[in-house]
């Protein structure tokens, strides 16, 4: 078979300030015949993957497993081709700005959904409003805080009216997780609609439709014979997606030759034993991920709705905790550098990134200090060592998460000054109980919605956040605004380093580190055609 590959996706998998290219599958062509009429195989391609689905619904889930689905079977205003970091218009005609508070969009006429029901200016602002009127906890509708409201003058024009005007990601959040487009006729307009819903209304018009769907097991896709976005069509007979819930089966199937392609999650470990197997090939390059700690500034010790509040000795718990944590150190010996070190908010590569943790925290050359920590403890009149709750998750963000944070406790507790209750909760209960302020400190990992270094900044330190962490600074939040609506690159640039410099100081998360997108390509697997018939992409966390 030949491997139809698009190293793209709606999250800017291309991410072309960073020079990632994360697997994206279109399909194959088997070399013993059997091929499709347009060159394409009619064999299913099957995949295999540890991430989870928390619902399909575009207001429902804001993870990577969830949009890994809906980027197949959803259309989107915008997308990105391969290469590229910039979106242009995907069942969109025409997209621009018409005045500064006005971004006009023209659909392209004759769209419809695989249920047969026209797919219209109607079906967009729905879809728009019902993200804001849902505003699930768990759902991406923090991304459409500059939204003041949408109109459609006639079935095929969209308005938006932004509450702030020459918005620079706008465009951008037309291609993210909280912009699918969805049928009016299927989905609520008030509640998070069921997947089993969707799937029997066929409310797709992405490129592939769900022919069969166990949550969490097996989906499979066929491509969608009326998709009008701007990816070529699918290039192959369908795609079965299988889920594990061990990385370890997920590896003997790839030996075996059971599924075409891996990813997401295997451990370090796995996928240095598979990189000396003939039989398979490691794909990866330098990707957008990043791992962190999230402090909730209500429950962590001394927290704002604790008995013994103190904002002085809440900061210094997390000052300390940055001075102690040795990135290199997790990166090598539990990631096998397939991570870097990560000393700021936005990754390296993108424009406005800096390093402002590594000046102000530990030795000033990213290295642990332990007495700089003891010191900054004391000042603040601290009794040692402190006691922190650190939740983690571990299965969502791969197998070697129990390691990594094992690894963060020692470092932590090493030298007396923490005592660190490590435990860990499974993924589904995990996202509910964070939104519910269950975690002091806890863990979380990131994908991009788009390239820019917005998509780091506005959904973790706006006033109403992701995390949820009750972070609330008013200067960050003015230049969180200023930089989205800052048309000089230069000044742009500035403002987003004072971003990652303020919350720096106020820790509201501590970064560790900086990933790699990884895929595993089976034997049968070969060759490489760039031509976006399926996707894979980097997705948020929460990620």
């Amino acid at each position: 078979m030949t491997l139809h590959n698009s190293g793209r996706g709606r999250l800017g998998l291309a991410l072309g300030a960073l020079g990632a290219s994360a697997l994206v599958l279109a399909g194959c062509t088997t070399t013993t015949g059997g091929g499709s009429s347009d060159g394409g195989s009619t064999d299913p391609l099957v995949i295999g993957t540890t991430d989870k689905i928390t619902s399909i619904d575009p207001a429902g889930s804001y993870d990577n497993g969830s949009f890994a689905v809906m980027t197949q079977i959803y259309p989107f205003l915008m997308n990105s081709q391969y290469g590229t970091s910039e979106v242009t218009p995907d069942i969109a005609e025409s997209a621009e700005f018409t005045s500064p508070t006005e971004y006009t969009v023209k659909l392209k006429s004759g769209l419809k959904f695989a249920n047969g029901h026209d797919l219209t200016s109607s079906d967009v602002k729905f879809s728009f409003d019902r993200q804001v009127a849902i505003n699930d906890p768990n759902g991406p509708a923090s991304l459409l805080g500059n939204l003041e409201s949408v109109a459609t003058p006639d079935d095929t024009t969209v308005v938006f009216t932004l509450k702030n005007g020459n918005d620079q990601v706008w465009p951008q959040i037309l291609s993210s997780p909280a912009a699918p487009i969805v049928d009016e006729e299927v989905f609520s307009a008030s509640a998070v609609t069921s997947d089993d819903t969707i799937v029997e209304g066929k409310a797709f018009a992405g490129q592939y439709t769900i022919e069969s769907y166990k949550p969490n097991e097996l989906i499979s896709y066929a491509p969608y014979a009326d998709y009008m976005g701007s990816l070529p069509k699918a290039a192959n007979g369908g795609i079965s997606t299988k889920y594990y819930a061990d990385s370890s089966n997920l590896k003997l199937d790839v030996q075996s030759g059971a599924i075409d392609v891996a990813y997401r999650s295997l451990s370090a470990t796995d996928v240095a034993d598979l990189q000396q197997d003939d039989a398979v090939k490691v794909v990866d390059g330098p990707g957008g991920e990043i791992r962190y700690i999230v402090f909730n500034f209500d429950t962590m010790p001394y927290g704002t709705k604790t008995a013994d509040a103190d904002p002085a000795k809440s900061l210094a718990i997390r000052q300390a905790a940055a001075d102690l944590v040795d990135r290199q150190a997790i990166a090598t010996d539990v990631y096998k550098d397939t991570y870097s070190p990560l000393y700021s908010y936005v990754p390296q590569g993108l424009a406005g990134a800096n390093e402002a943790l590594k000046d102000l925290y530990g030795d000033g050359q990213g290295k642990p200090d332990a007495a700089k920590a003891k010191a900054t403890l004391e000042a603040a009149g601290l009794t040692t060592p402190v006691t922190l709750n650190l939740q983690y998750n571990g299965d969502h963000y791969g197998p070697s998460s129990g390691d990594e944070y094992a690894a963060v406790k020692a470092q932590l507790e090493k030298d007396g000054l923490f005592t660190v209750n490590l435990a860990q909760t499974e993924w589904v209960q995990y996202t509910k109980d964070r939104k519910a302020d269950a975690y002091p400190a806890y863990q979380l990992g990131w994908f991009p919605d788009y390239s820019d270094a917005d998509n780091y900044l506005t959904p973790f330190f706006s006033k109403d956040n992701f995390l949820l962490n009750h972070y609330d600074n008013a200067e960050v939040q003015q230049l969180l605004v200023d930089q989205a609506t800052q048309t000089d690159k230069t000044t742009r640039e500035s403002e987003i380093g004072e971003i990652q410099d303020k919350v720096a100081a106020d820790l509201s998360t501590l970064p560790l580190l900086q990933g790699k997108q990884v895929a595993i390509v089976g034997s049968s697997v070969e060759g490489a055609v760039l031509d976006g018939s399926f996707k894979f992409r980097y997705a948020p966390l929460h990620k």
